[in-house]
């Protein structure tokens, strides 16, 4: 064991992380605790039917304020639902993921979306208790629609899982689908509150007739287009969501429900340093590979930020934002880790551009903040929005602040157990994930063209 362990210190390394690498050895995988498989039952068992027509809803721009944009444009199949970029070009924009452009003239994006574009791999899962990455939407049983989201007592009731909470929130901002107040009345009704969007959208639907026979067979209530409401568009589409995008037939997870050939060695030690000494459990932990905490890792940032309206300042306070606790500043929802691999950059705001990246930030997040330059950041290029890529970026005091809110202190490791630990993360990569059951469609009924 001493001389496995030995191979694995670099040639010039410090003495004293040699001696700290002595100390980080892996265990054998029975002494691990590892999480139970994933099956088909732990899963919220949506309508078919639903997610069929949810499907066609997910890339219809039709849900969009001035119909250039859907929910697949920033969570495309192609793109492991995801959109490639450090942060998302949304409303204005053409195209897809790096070759995304973000307009021009008049029409040019007013300014990115300030988060990176979340995966949607498993969301259905019944465990799930927030999403976004500072958990705005969240299960609550003591609220009457059974959760807690920005719209408060406005949420319209009726919502049949939090994958159909969150997706009515894209669509009322003016940045990612609704458009700008000077452009179209969902614009401008977004500048009004996000409950005043929803009826609009809701109209839109109602508008394209090839929609109505497919409402009437997914939803029983549904007698006519005058019953489509938001409502059924975003059950519909939380339907495919949590169909389409529900995959757990990795090597990890084939090892887990026995088999275990289905891991390379490398894979195996990764596995072994992840639930082990490596600490990464500590929050990546249960079956969906993350406790649902709400961690500070200090990456660098850029962008414009999620800046609260109160504050005078560009910058991405976090969860902070949602429940006003200073404990809660500059931490994100700890993500979910099947089909990782698929979705680079990591990050809140997709600073880390490759896996190994991400773990390495994750060792020292100080120094990796320190050195972190904007051109690792994946953006489409707008040159009009280079003095604010790179405002928050250049403000010392606030990368302090941030710096000093971190709460995660992992062991050192060679470069050889970095290593172990992103093909670790590569098994976590479904057989079946890029070939989904239903995927992109060809057309989509209001006849606008499919990303």
């Amino acid at each position: 064991m001493f001389d496995q362990i030995r191979n694995r210190i670099r040639p010039g390394m410090p003495p004293v992380l040699a001696c700290l690498f002595l100390g980080l050895t892996t265990m054998p995988a029975a002494a691990l605790d590892l999480p139970d498989p994933l099956t088909d039952d732990d899963f919220i068992a949506f309508d078919q039917a639903q997610a069929e027509l949810g499907q066609l809803l997910f890339y219809d721009k039709v849900l969009s304020g001035n119909r250039n944009i859907a929910c697949a444009t920033c969570h495309h199949h192609a793109l492991g639902s995801a959109d490639g970029l450090s942060l998302s070009v949304g409303e204005g924009g053409a195209g897809l993921g790096t070759l995304r452009t973000a307009g021009s003239g008049s029409d040019r994006i007013k300014q990115r979306v300030p988060r990176n574009a979340p995966a949607l791999w498993n969301l259905g899962h019944r465990d799930v208790k927030f999403l976004f990455h500072d958990g705005r939407v969240a299960t609550a049983d003591g609220y009457p629609s059974g959760f807690l989201t920005p719209a408060g007592s406005r949420l319209p009731e009726g919502l049949n899982s939090i994958l159909a909470a969150q997706a009515l929130f894209p669509m009322t901002s003016g940045d990612e689908m609704a458009g700008q107040a000077d452009e179209n009345p969902v614009g401008v009704a977004a500048a009004r509150g996000a409950h005043e969007v929803w009826p609009l959208v809701a109209e839109q639907v109602r508008g394209v007739e090839a929609y109505e026979p497919m409402f009437i067979a997914a939803f029983d209530h549904v007698q006519s287009r005058d019953d489509i409401t938001i409502v059924e568009v975003v059950n519909a589409i939380a339907a495919f969501i949590g169909t389409d995008f529900r995959n757990h037939d990795s090597p990890f997870d084939a090892y887990l429900a026995g088999d275990d050939t289905a891991m390379s060695d490398a894979e195996k030690r990764g596995m072994e340093l992840f639930f082990g000494e490596g600490g990464c459990s500590e929050c990546h932990a249960g079956p969906m590979l993350s406790d649902q905490s709400f961690r500070a890792i200090g990456l660098p940032v850029f962008g414009p930020g999620r800046t609260r309206p109160s504050d005078p300042m560009a910058r991405d306070v976090g969860r902070l934002a949602e429940t006003d606790d200073l404990d809660d500043a500059y931490s994100f929802r700890v993500p979910f880790l099947r089909n990782i691999a698929l979705t680079a950059p990591y990050g809140h705001n997709g600073a880390m551009p490759t896996l190994e990246a991400m773990v390495r930030h994750h060792l020292d997040p100080k120094a990796s903040t320190l050195q972190w330059t904007l051109d690792q950041a994946v953006l489409t290029k707008a040159d009009w929005l280079a003095p604010i890529d790179g405002l928050i970026l250049g403000d010392a005091s606030e990368t302090q602040r941030i710096l000093a809110r971190i709460d995660v202190d992992l062991p050192l490791m060679s470069y050889a157990q970095v290593g172990d630990i992103v093909e670790f993360l590569h098994s976590l990569t479904g057989k079946t994930a890029t070939n989904r059951p239903l995927g992109r469609p060809d057309t989509v009924p209001s006849g606008l063209p499919v990303d």
